[in-house]
C-alpha cells in the first residue's frame, strides 16, 4: 500500500485540522475564563473570596497611569498627522476648513480606541501573559489551588476589571489629546483659533461618535485581558516558553483588535 508523503495534501489538511481544533479549544477556554472571572467578581464576596480592591487598583496603575506619557505622545502625533493630511487633501477642493469634520470623526471613532488598544496590548497584555506564564512554570498556580485560593479570582479578575475601567478612560484621554494636537496644527496652518476649532469639532461630532469609540475600547479591554491570560496559561518549556507566549499574546491581541474594529465598523454602518 502506498504511503502518503509528509509534505502532501493529506499532511497539509492534517495540520490545518489540528490548528483549527486548537483555535476552537482556545476560544472555548477563553470563554470559560471570562465567565469564571465575572462569577468571582459578582459572587466572590458570598463565597468568602472577594476580589481585593487593592489588587484592582494596583493593576489599574500599571495599565492606565503608567501608560499616560507614551499614550499622550502617540495621540498628539496622530492628531497632528490627521490635521496635516486632511488640510493638504482638502486643499485640492478648496475646503481646508472642513478638516475639522475628518479629525473629529476619525479620532473619536477609529484612531483613539485603536491606538489605545494596541498600546495596552503591547504593554499590559504581554506583561499579564508573562506573569501568568512564569507562575505556571514555577507551579505557583498549583500552589494557590492547594491553599484554597481560586486562581481565576486571584489572577484574572483584577486585571480584567482594571482593563474594563482603564482602557475606555485612556481612550477618552487619547481623544482629547489628539483633538488638541490637531487643533494646534489647524490654528497655525489656517489661522483658526482654538475656540473656533473646538466649536466646529462639537458641531461636526455627536455623542454617538464618542460612544462608538468608547464601546470599541471596552471590547478591546476584554480581548486584551483574556488573550493575555490564555497565552500565559498555555506556557510550556521554561523561560523560552514564556517568551513565546508573550510574543504570541501581543500578536493575537493586536490581530483581534484590528479584526474586531473592522467588524464593529461594518455592523455600525449597515
Amino acid at each position: 500500500m502506498a504511503t502518503v508523503s509528509k509534505g502532501g495534501p493529506a499532511a497539509l489538511l492534517e495540520r490545518l485540522g489540528r490548528a483549527t481544533i486548537n483555535a476552537i479549544s482556545e476560544i472555548g477556554y477563553a470563554a470559560s475564563l471570562l465567565w469564571e472571572a465575572l462569577y468571582w467578581l459578582v459572587l466572590g464576596h458570598f463565597r468568602k473570596q472577594p476580589v481585593r480592591v487593592s489588587h484592582v487598583f494596583e493593576q489599574a496603575m500599571q495599565i492606565g497611569v503608567a501608560a499616560l506619557p507614551i499614550l499622550t505622545v502617540l495621540s498628539a502625533t496622530i492628531g497632528v498627522m490627521l490635521a496635516l493630511q486632511g488640510i493638504h487633501t482638502l486643499a485640492i477642493f478648496g475646503a481646508e476648513e472642513r478638516v475639522t469634520t475628518g479629525i473629529a470623526l476619525s479620532v473619536s471613532r477609529e484612531f483613539a480606541p485603536l491606538i489605545t488598544g494596541i498600546l495596552v496590548a503591547g504593554r499590559s497584555g504581554s506583561a499579564l501573559a508573562a506573569r501568568i506564564g512564569t507562575m505556571r512554570i514555577t507551579q505557583e498556580i498549583d500552589a494557590l489551588r492547594v491553599i484554597g485560593i481560586a486562581p481565576v479570582r486571584f489572577l484574572v479578575t483584577p486585571p480584567l476589571l482594571a482593563m474594563i475601567v482603564m482602557v475606555p478612560a485612556l481612550t477618552l484621554w487619547a481623544i482629547l489629546v489628539a483633538l488638541l494636537g490637531g487643533g494646534l496644527l489647524v490654528s497655525m496652518e489656517l489661522d483658526m483659533t482654538l475656540a473656533v476649532y473646538f466649536e466646529r469639532i462639537l458641531e461636526d461630532s455627536s455623542l454617538d461618535d464618542l460612544l462608538h469609540g468608547l464601546g470599541k475600547s471596552l471590547i478591546f479591554a476584554v480581548l486584551i485581558a483574556v488573550i493575555g491570560v490564555v497565552n500565559g496559561a498555555a506556557v510550556t518549556g521554561g523561560a523560552e516558553g514564556v517568551g513565546r507566549a508573550t510574543t504570541r499574546s501581543v500578536v493575537h491581541a493586536i490581530s483581534a483588535i484590528v479584526i474586531t474594529d473592522m467588524i464593529f465598523v461594518f455592523l455600525w454602518t449597515l
